[in-house]
């Protein structure tokens, strides 16, 4: 039993890009199209739409790109107050608009760890060594 097929019509840039980079993979642009869609497709769990996407769409930055996201943090405003708020909740609780406030940040954070996380996948399934990004022992 043969797996099935589709055809593609792809924007001219996107194929000269996967062209290029199973070029230097030593692979054929096959390959390349159906190990991108595999990368953007997570197979096990579903995630909110707004990451589901942000997750695709990483499939298609290049390399340099990748190691950007791959080092981003979440802005240091940001993780203060979110420190500042869970601080708060041990000791006293919050309010409801505090508990907003915290979700949003908490958000705003696996978003953060996500695009890390997924950008370091894509830059280790392309051949890159990516020791550098993992924490220290």
């Amino acid at each position: 039993m043969s797996a099935p097929s589709i055809t593609l019509q792809l924007p001219e840039p996107l194929y000269r890009q996967l062209q290029a980079r199973a070029k230097r993979r030593n692979r054929n642009i096959a390959d390349e199209v159906l190990d991108v869609l595999t990368g953007a497709a997570p197979a096990t769990e579903v995630l909110p739409d707004d990451l589901e996407q942000i997750v695709a769409q990483l499939a298609f930055v290049n390399d340099a790109g990748l190691w950007q996201a791959a080092q981003s943090r979440m802005p240091v405003e940001a993780a203060t107050r979110l420190s500042d708020l869970n601080a708060k909740d041990q000791r006293v609780g919050l309010t409801m608009l505090e508990y907003q406030d915290r979700d949003l940040l908490i958000h705003q954070y696996e978003r953060a760890m996500l695009v890390r996380a997924q950008a370091a996948a894509l830059l280790k399934q392309r051949g890159h060594d990516i020791t550098q990004l993992l924490p220290s022992q």
